[in-house]
């Protein structure tokens, strides 16, 4: 027990065993949805659930371990929500990719992201794209997620005369999706820690008694084989040949990078780790994120990020990369838990999308509205993404309008030369989709 305190350096930090162990505690019980939620997003995209259950557990408890043990920080780390949609609903349904090559995609921009974090060039990266197009990426994805939630649950379905229409109240499951977004508001209004997964078990019992949700058979049984997703990304490689695959890879990288950065940083902020705007071994919490990335998509899962969820830990008392252990450890455990997978319905799930669609919006007040020439690029970014049903739609709408505006404002000189780059990248990237 010494010696854990003191490579965790629990006096420093003024922590303790028990608070690091609650933290942890605290932390997986606030995202230990993702365990459900990735397997139905996936799922969509035709994946096997049981095979994607077990990689999310397993890619979540490397990244975990990972982080805890090698970069000392009480963040937790799993596959991105935003990330996955993008996955199954812009690449696989949206372009036609199978989910193979897809898989082959993570992996390489995973390899990409590592190569980064080794090289130190991360910071030439973030530098690139302005600060204002990384916030808008951000609500983007979550105004998409939302949307996703919204459809998934019966909320929003599809109407001939407007588009997009209210759904139905008549239907039992779309009232399910209804209890469990009041009552996860209620709980997350309220602070309760692990509100989303709270409410996504209260609405799954109550599915349960009205008839709405099969029972299952089991509650509890060994963890499902990883067979239909092992190592498929390392054997479809080959199938990165193209530029709209290129430009799919590239957006993983993007999305994964900016996701897990800002986030990194949200989180050393609220825990005062912050050393004169700089944070302390960023690399190798990094290169737990990247490690995990690579990881999961040869086990069978979309890319990995830190988790914003780990503020619930911090605010806890959780301090020292032990609290992230345990977040791991739990992980382990809940593998034996998948029968639970059929129980989770997109009813279910349905409110937790739109939950974590509320709080990615919120980097939108920090984007600067008063620029013209950068609200228009910010604002296509972010109603792209919903409206074409597609993130990486979304990203060039906005990458495209930004240089464009800039340019036009004689601002030209502002603009990183590698967004210039992107601009006739992406520009090249709608053509190919529409012919």
């Amino acid at each position: 027990m010494n010696k854990i305190a003191t490579y965790f350096n629990f006096s420093e930090l003024k922590t303790s065993m028990r608070t690091e162990v609650l933290a942890g505690l605290t932390t997986f019980v606030s995202m230990a949805y993702i365990l459900f939620v990735n397997p139905s997003v996936l799922g969509a995209s035709g994946m096997d659930k049981g095979a994607v259950f077990t990689a999310t557990a397993l890619a979540s408890a490397l990244g975990c371990l990972m982080m805890g043990l090698l970069a000392k920080y009480p963040i937790a780390i799993a596959p991105g929500l935003g990330v996955n949609a993008f996955f199954t609903y812009s690449v696989v349904i949206g372009m036609g990719v199978k989910w193979q090559t897809a898989l082959a995609g993570v992996f390489v921009a995973g390899l990409i992201f590592m190569l980064i974090t080794i090289f130190k060039l991360r910071e030439m990266i973030i530098d690139a794209i302005p600060r204002d197009m990384k916030l808008a990426i951000s609500a983007g994805i979550g105004f998409f997620i939302a949307f996703i939630g919204l459809h998934g649950g019966g909320l929003i379905v599809a109407n001939k005369s407007t588009v997009v229409g209210l759904g139905s109240l008549t239907v039992g499951t779309t009232w399910l999706t209804i209890f469990g977004l009041i009552v996860t508001l209620i709980l997350m209004s309220r602070k309760v820690p692990g509100g989303i997964f709270i409410g996504m078990v209260l609405t799954s019992i109550l599915g349960l008694v009205t008839g709405l949700i099969k029972m299952p058979s089991t509650v509890v049984s060994a963890a499902p084989s990883l067979k239909p997703t092992f190592g498929v990304a390392l054997t479809h490689i080959g199938d990165i040949n193209s530029l709209q695959l290129i430009i799919v890879v590239l957006t993983f990288l993007l999305v994964t990078f900016f996701d897990t950065a800002g986030t990194l940083v949200g989180l050393a902020e609220q825990a005062g780790f912050m050393r004169n705007n700089k944070m302390p071994r960023v690399g190798k919490a990094l290169m737990a994120d990247s490690t995990s990335m690579l990881v999961g998509s040869v086990l069978g899962t979309s890319p990995t990020s830190a988790y914003v969820e780990s503020s619930a830990g911090i605010a806890v008392g959780g301090r020292s990369g032990m609290s992230a252990v345990v977040t791991g450890i739990l992980f382990l455990f809940g593998l034996f838990f998948s029968p639970l997978l059929n129980v989770v319905t997109s009813q279910v799930t349905a409110p937790a999308l739109i939950i974590v669609g509320v709080l990615m919006a919120e980097s939108l007040k920090q984007i600067n509205w008063e620029r013209f020439e950068i609200a228009v690029p910010a604002f296509l970014t972010v109603i792209g993404m919903p409206l074409t049903y597609s993130i990486s739609d979304g990203i060039a709408l906005g990458f495209i309008t930004y240089v464009i505006t800039m340019v036009a404002t004689k601002h030209g000189k502002e603009v990183h030369p590698l967004m210039y780059v992107l601009f006739f990248i992406f520009i090249i990237y709608l053509w190919i989709l529409n012919v």
